[in-house]
Formats: C-alpha cells, sequence, structure tokens
C-alpha cells in the first residue's frame, strides 16, 4: 500500500513540474494557420489607453491581422471598477487609430475573467459565421487559454505575444507562477468533472 502511495505522489509531482516546464516553454503554433479571426484576451485598461500587458497583445493581434493571419478581431474584456471605457473598447479604438476598418473588428465588453471572454467571443463567432480561431494572449496565459477552448469546442490555435511587459524574471516569475497554480486548478477540476461525468454515464446504464 506504502509503495502504491508514494508512485502516486511521485506521478502527481512528475505531473505538476511538467506542466510547469511546458508552461515556462509554451510557444503556441509555430506555424502560424489561417483562421477566421484572432480573439485577444482582454488584460487592464487606463482610461482610453491599453495598459503595457493589453497593448503588447492588441500589437500582435493587429500583426496578424496585417499579415492576412486573420480576417477578423474579436477584442474582449469589460469594465474595470470606475473605468468610462470597457478593455475590449479601449482596443477596438486603438486598431481602428492605427487603420483597421471597424467592420473587420467584434468586441465584447461584459467578460470579467477568461472563461467569459472566450464564451463571448465564441458567441460572437457563431453569430458571424467565424468557424475557427487565433487565440492572442501572453504565452504563460495563453497555454490556459487554449485548454480552456478545447474544454468549450473552440476551433483555436495559439499564437502567444512575441514581446510582453512581463521582461525581467521579477516580473515574469509572479505572473508564471500564478497561472501554474490557476492552470493546476483549472485541469483539475475539468478531470474531476469528466470522470463525474463518467460515473453518471455509467451508473444510468446499470
Amino acid at each position: 500500500m506504502k509503495k502504491i502511495v508514494r508512485l502516486l505522489c511521485l506521478t502527481v509531482v512528475i505531473i505538476v513540474l511538467y506542466s510547469g516546464y511546458s508552461m515556462w516553454t509554451f510557444t503556441g503554433d509555430a506555424n502560424l494557420h489561417h483562421t477566421d479571426a484572432a480573439i485577444v484576451l482582454g488584460a487592464a485598461a487606463y482610461y482610453n489607453q491599453p495598459s503595457p500587458v493589453f497593448k503588447e497583445r492588441i500589437k500582435h493581434g493587429l500583426k496578424l491581422y496585417e499579415e492576412g493571419y486573420v480576417d477578423k478581431l474579436i477584442f474582449t474584456g469589460g469594465k474595470g471598477e470606475g473605468a468610462p471605457y470597457a478593455e475590449a473598447e479601449v482596443a477596438k479604438m486603438y486598431a481602428m487609430d492605427q487603420g483597421v476598418p471597424e467592420e473587420d473588428i467584434f468586441i465584447e465588453t461584459s467578460s470579467k475573467i477568461t472563461e467569459e471572454n472566450l464564451k463571448n467571443a465564441k458567441r460572437i463567432g457563431q453569430e458571424n459565421g467565424l468557424d475557427t480561431f487565433t487565440i492572442v494572449s501572453d504565452p504563460f496565459h495563453t497555454k490556459r487559454s487554449v485548454a480552456m477552448a478545447k474544454h468549450m469546442e473552440i476551433n483555436a490555435v495559439a499564437s502567444p505575444t512575441q514581446t510582453s511587459a512581463y521582461k525581467s524574471l521579477e516580473t515574469k516569475l509572479p505572473f508564471f507562477f500564478r497561472e501554474w497554480a490557476v492552470y493546476l486548478g483549472y485541469e483539475a477540476n475539468a478531470l474531476f468533472m469528466e470522470m463525474k461525468t463518467s460515473v453518471t454515464s455509467v451508473t444510468k446504464l446499470v
């Protein structure tokens, strides 16, 4: 029994460490594919200007658009407390200032968390005939976002930002450890729900 417990503990440690390594080295889809739209995940905005983190995400989405990898841009993110504009509205203004036609931009302005970003973006896609997507965010955040998209049955590839406001270890590490913890929690919960569904299905058959 002790050997089984030790083996299980070792397996858990290996899975946890591997997930951290895969997140730290995550680069998304190195060979970019054309998709219908980029889903640019929201981050903070200051009045009518994107935060440094959000600005890099927007710029990467614009790069994909300008180079023909995506046809449309979906900006996500609601209003922070007391903010006059939603994050997505700020992103839209920035993109239009860079010459992107308004008809190529969609926004959702009610989300507060990543799961809501993706859920609302999926709805926009369904309403506008968009079937394939490229998820844009910081590398550490994109891995969890792609996992969420998969569980939501969103046909998406990842294209993390090539530049980020998180440049030094001092800024990278806190963001990394937070995302690592949240990613592990999300995957554990997803696994639990799948097991629960399987048990329920077996019980009904019996």
